[in-house]
C-alpha cells in the first residue's frame, strides 16, 4: 500500500497565482490573436460556458477576450460552427464548447440521459413517452440533414412547462441530452441546428472507443485540475459537474498515482490538489473584464476563496434588489478583482455604456485608468464607438474622468 505523500503548503497569494497562471492570465496577450492563439487558449480552458444573454456579448466569446484581448470573433464561430469544427457543444459545465477529443469522455452523461439517471428523470420519461414523435423527428433529421425544432415543425408550442417550448423543441433537446443529435451549426438569432452525431462528428471521434465511466471520470478530473492549477474536490467537481461519488473515486486514483498533488492552501478549509506540471509564477500582471460565466470565477464558492470577494450573479433579481447589476463584469488588475461594472452594449447609440461601476477593497490609485483602458478595448472590440459612463456607483466618477482623459 502506498504512504500517502505529506501535502505541499502554499500561501494563499501562491496558490492564486497558480490559479492564475493556469487559465491562461500569466501570459502576455499576442499583438494579434490569431486562430492558433484561440486553440490553444481553449484547448487550456476545456470548456467555455455558452450563455445566450446578449446584453454585452454572448458569453463565450468573453474569456477568450479576457485572455487574448480583440480577437476576430468570426475565428471562434468558424472553430465551433464552421465547415470542419474543432468544438463541440454538450453538457461540460453547464452547455458549453468543448474540444472534440471530450466528446467520448461525456458518454457516460449521454447514457445517464437515456435512463433517466439523477437530474434527466424528465429527460428519460419524455423520450420514452413520445417515442413514436421522437423517431418521427430523427427520421425528419435523417432524410433532410441538419434542421432547426423550428424547421421540424412536429407539434404545436406548449402552454406552459420547459420554458414553453414546443413539443418539436422539447424533443430536440432530449435527443440532443441523450447524444442521439449534436449540433450542426447555430444560425444568426443564435438557434440551434440540430444533426445526427455520425454525420457531423469527424469519424475519428464518432468512431473513437467509449472509455469506461472510472476512466472518463478520471481524464475529465485530470482537464479539470490543469485547467485550474490547484483546486479542492469541489472546485474539482464543478468544472464538469461531475457527482460526489465518482469524483471523490477518481480524485483519490488521481491523487494515488501521482497524478494530482495533495496541498494545503492557507485559509482554505478544505484539502487542496495541485496539478503536477501547474506553472508558479512570481507575479501576475493582468487587466481583463470578466464575464460572469468565465471559467475563473463561474463556482462562486471558488472565487470567494481565491480573491475575498463575493461575486453573485443578479440577472434573475428584481432591479430594486439588485447591489451591483444586471450584467456585471468583474474586473481583474494583476492578481486581484479590484473593480465590478454593470455594462451594457448600447448598438443603437454604439457605445458600451457603464451603467454602474463599484471599488473592490482592492482597488487603488491605477484602478479607474486601468479599467477604462479595458472597456475602451472591448468597446473597441464591439464595433462601438466609445464608452459612455453613468453616475452611479463609487467609483463612476473616477472612471469617467479617466475615460474623458483617454
Amino acid at each position: 500500500m502506498l504512504t500517502p505523500a505529506m501535502p505541499e503548503i502554499l500561501s494563499h497569494k501562491d496558490a492564486r497565482r497558480i490559479a492564475l497562471a493556469a487559465q491562461g492570465f500569466a501570459d502576455k496577450r499576442p499583438a494579434r490573436p490569431t486562430r492558433r492563439h484561440l486553440i490553444a487558449t481553449i484547448e487550456r480552458l476545456a470548456l467555455l460556458q455558452i450563455d445566450s444573454v446578449n446584453v454585452v456579448s454572448r458569453s463565450h466569446y468573453l474569456p477568450l477576450f479576457s485572455r487574448l484581448g480583440p480577437y476576430p470573433r468570426s475565428l471562434l464561430e468558424d472553430l465551433a460552427w464552421g465547415g470542419k469544427p474543432i468544438l463541440f457543444e454538450y453538457w461540460g459545465h453547464e452547455a458549453s464548447l468543448m474540444p472534440l477529443d471530450l466528446q467520448p469522455l461525456l458518454r457516460w452523461r449521454m447514457e445517464d440521459a437515456q435512463a433517466g439517471v439523477g437530474v434527466w428523470k424528465g429527460v428519460a420519461a419524455f423520450l420514452a413517452g413520445h417515442r413514436p414523435f421522437i423517431d418521427k423527428a430523427l427520421d425528419e433529421i435523417r432524410r433532410r440533414g441538419p434542421l432547426s425544432a423550428s424547421e421540424l415543425d412536429l407539434g404545436a408550442r406548449g402552454p406552459g412547462g420547459w420554458w414553453g417550448w414546443s413539443e418539436a423543441k422539447r424533443a430536440t433537446e432530449c435527443l440532443f441530452w441523450a447524444g442521439e443529435l449534436t449540433t450542426a451549426t447555430r444560425r444568426g438569432t443564435f438557434e440551434r441546428v440540430y444533426g445526427l452525431p455520425e454525420k457531423v462528428l469527424p469519424k475519428a471521434i464518432w468512431a473513437a472507443p467509449t472509455p469506461s465511466r472510472a476512466e472518463a471520470h478520471r481524464l475529465l478530473l485530470t482537464r479539470a485540475a490543469r485547467a485550474m492549477g490547484v483546486a479542492t474536490e469541489r472546485d474539482l467537481r464543478d468544472y464538469f459537474r461531475m457527482g460526489v461519488a465518482d469524483a471523490r473515486r477518481g480524485i483519490g486514483e488521481l491523487a494515488e498515482t501521482g497524478q494530482l498533488i495533495p496541498a494545503k492552501v492557507e485559509g482554505w478549509d478544505q484539502p487542496a490538489y495541485l496539478a503536477p506540471d501547474a506553472r508558479r509564477p512570481r507575479a501576475v500582471r493582468a487587466n481583463a473584464l470578466l464575464s460572469p460565466f468565465d471559467n475563473l470565477i463561474w463556482f462562486r464558492e471558488r472565487a470567494e476563496r481565491l480573491f475575498d470577494v463575493r461575486i453573485r450573479l443578479e440577472i434573475y433579481t428584481p432591479a430594486h434588489k439588485r447591489t451591483h447589476g444586471y450584467y456585471v463584469l468583474p474586473f481583474l488588475q494583476g492578481e486581484t478583482i479590484t473593480a465590478r461594472v454593470d455594462l451594457k452594449a448600447d448598438r443603437k447609440a454604439g457605445v458600451l455604456r457603464v451603467v454602474s461601476a463599484h471599488r473592490e477593497p482592492a482597488a487603488n490609485a491605477a484602478t479607474a485608468a486601468a479599467l477604462a483602458a479595458e472597456l475602451m478595448l472591448m468597446a473597441g472590440w464591439l464595433g462601438l464607438g466609445g464608452v459612455a459612463t453613468a453616475p452611479s456607483g463609487d467609483l463612476a466618477g473616477a472612471l469617467s474622468a479617466a475615460i474623458a482623459k483617454d
